[in-house]
């Protein structure tokens, strides 16, 4: 009997893995989701994620995905007429993918080199809980009026780097708090699920300073803030496991 549950490059975690890619690109191809490159991206992205961590890693970077496109598409009508939207439709591009899922991918590959899959699930999702916790303020934190610049706490305009609003905040908490939701369901570790839901919300705050410091004055773009803003979330689920070698 196959085993599905061991990690990494073992027959019965790829079966699974190209199984679930297979779905992603059939509902990714049906509902828009993403754009052609986007859906490559994303296919690619599953197939390191999976493979070389495990197909639980790649479920929970789906629901990042999934969940962040309803996001997206909520109220979309409003924040589209507002200039508030990425694209004229909802979907995602590759470099959406990249940005957001590149550093994920990062972990999983480090993860199979040194053997330590465990620990590596953790560091994993709460890099996944920033990209989540930072998506899900921006696309229902726009639509709040209630904002103000996170570094001088002065009222600012929905959508600009470094604004926060109060809708903005919970929704960056519901975003993180799902990753670690299914991260607890891959590994039942209730500590550090919290963790991942804390490290998650407090990245997206990294994310709103940077906006506010170095990006509106074009020393940042918004994909480097939002890689060093979930580079933040992996260091410290790195140093709360204790530094291990990964």
């Amino acid at each position: 009997m196959i085993d599905i549950m061991k990690p990494g490059l073992t027959e019965g975690n790829l079966w699974v893995t190209f199984g679930i890619v297979g779905v992603l690109v059939l509902i990714s191809e049906k509902y828009r989701v993403l754009d052609r490159l986007g859906v490559y991206a994303a296919a690619a992205l599953g197939v390191v994620v999976g493979g070389l961590g495990h197909w639980t890693w790649l479920v929970i970077l789906l629901g990042f995905l999934g969940t962040s496109h309803k996001a997206t598409k909520w109220r979309f009508d409003e924040k589209s007429a507002k200039g508030l939207s990425e694209s004229s439709d909802g979907h995602r591009s590759w470099g959406n993918v990249v940005a957001n899922g590149g550093l994920p991918g990062l972990v999983a590959i480090v993860s199979w080199c040194l053997g330590d899959h465990e620990n590596g699930l953790w560091i994993f999702s709460a890099a996944v809980a920033v990209a989540a916790a930072d998506t899900f303020a921006s696309e229902i934190g726009c639509l709040d009026d209630r904002v103000r610049m996170i570094t001088t706490m002065k009222k600012c305009e929905p959508g600009i780097n470094g604004g926060f609003s109060p809708n903005g905040q919970l929704a960056a908490a519901a975003g993180s708090g799902i990753i670690a939701i299914l991260a607890f369901v891959s590994d039942q570790n209730i500590e550090l699920a919290l963790i991942v839901a804390l490290i998650g919300w407090l990245g997206c705050q990294v994310d709103s300073v940077l906006g506010a410091v170095l990006e509106n004055r074009g020393m940042m773009t918004k994909g480097t803030v939002n890689a060093a803003a979930i580079t933040s979330g992996i260091i410290a689920m790195w140093l709360y496991l204790g530094s291990p070698h990964l």
